[in-house]
């Protein structure tokens, strides 16, 4: 068993990919292409979502389990709190197990599409960190990654109580943090800043998604509340929509924030790479990764 945690440490540097489980099987064959092209960097593991209200678990598991045997990589599942009673979360477990899936990025999660508000069923949780100290009380050796948020979570009354919010789910046995995505790294390090002031010394993973097409990362960023630089917008709106020139722009750009970041000392970059290969490829290509 390896868990999230052993990723990152003085002579490792944690690279790390994250996946989502197409909705059929000519998407899954095109997925292989593409995770092919990028285990030739050598991620520490790789992580895979699961839809709204758990759509897609079983999807899920088949991926990160094909990843775990076909590339014996570490691997990790999202596990969220929507939808699902501690019974439900306890079997999910027990499945990843069997397929020597032993790590889990632990989220509340969102409303399904068309809610406005999370709710909690009944015999389930209402925060993330009640899903992490069930998850360590019960499953004690696998690793846990939960979100942290350097622009704030949309939701939260104010950074601080996002902040407290956060240490919670470190105390109740966090192993990393994985960063939501970001476009100013001025916003990472007053965040990991904030975050060393309150004690919480867990791994900070930042989180980057290159930009391959400005009306969709406008799309996303509006979703999750975080902020494009007026400059990048200004030079991606330049080109088409999805052209070529919006690409090398956002791979440009992508390629100049992770090497400050490795720069700055970071323990690892995790990618969001939308089951894609391309952009994170270029990006990884043009940088001196610390091994």
């Amino acid at each position: 068993m390896t868990t999230l945690a052993q990723a990152y440490g003085p002579e490792r540097f944690g690279l790390s990919f994250e996946l989502f489980p197409p909705k059929t099987d000519a998407g899954i064959e095109n997925l292989w292409f593409h995770v092919d092209r990028l285990v030739q960097f050598q991620p520490s593991y790789i992580t895979c979502t699961y839809g709204a209200g758990g759509a897609t678990q079983d999807r899920t598991l088949e991926v990160v389990a094909h990843v775990r045997s076909k590339f014996e990589l570490p691997v990790a599942t999202h596990l969220t709190c929507v939808g699902n009673t501690a019974d439900q979360l306890r079997a999910y477990l027990h499945r990843a197990l069997e397929l020597e899936v032993d790590n889990v990025v632990a989220l509340r999660g969102d409303p399904p599409r068309g809610e406005t508000a999370f709710q909690s069923v009944e015999g389930g949780f209402s925060y993330a960190s009640e899903l992490v100290q069930f998850i360590r009380d019960e499953f004690k050796n696998m690793g846990i990654a939960v979100a942290g948020y350097p622009e704030t979570h949309q939701e939260a009354v104010s950074p601080e109580a996002d902040l407290a919010n956060l240490k919670r789910k470190v105390d109740a046995g966090a192993d990393i943090i994985i960063t939501q995505l970001f476009y100013d790294n001025v916003d990472f390090f007053a965040f990991r800043d904030k975050c060393q002031a309150a004690g919480i010394n867990v791994p900070l993973i930042p989180g980057l998604l290159p930009v391959t097409n400005a009306a969709q990362i406008q799309r996303i960023s509006s979703l999750c509340g975080a902020k494009l630089p007026p400059d990048f917008l200004a030079a991606l709106s330049k080109h088409e929509d999805g052209s070529a020139g919006q690409f090398e722009v956002g791979v440009e750009f992508a390629t100049r924030q992770t090497a400050e970041l490795i720069a700055e000392g970071v323990p690892g970059i995790h990618f969001y790479v939308l089951n894609k290969s391309e952009a994170t490829e270029r990006v990884l290509s043009d940088v001196q990764l610390p091994r």
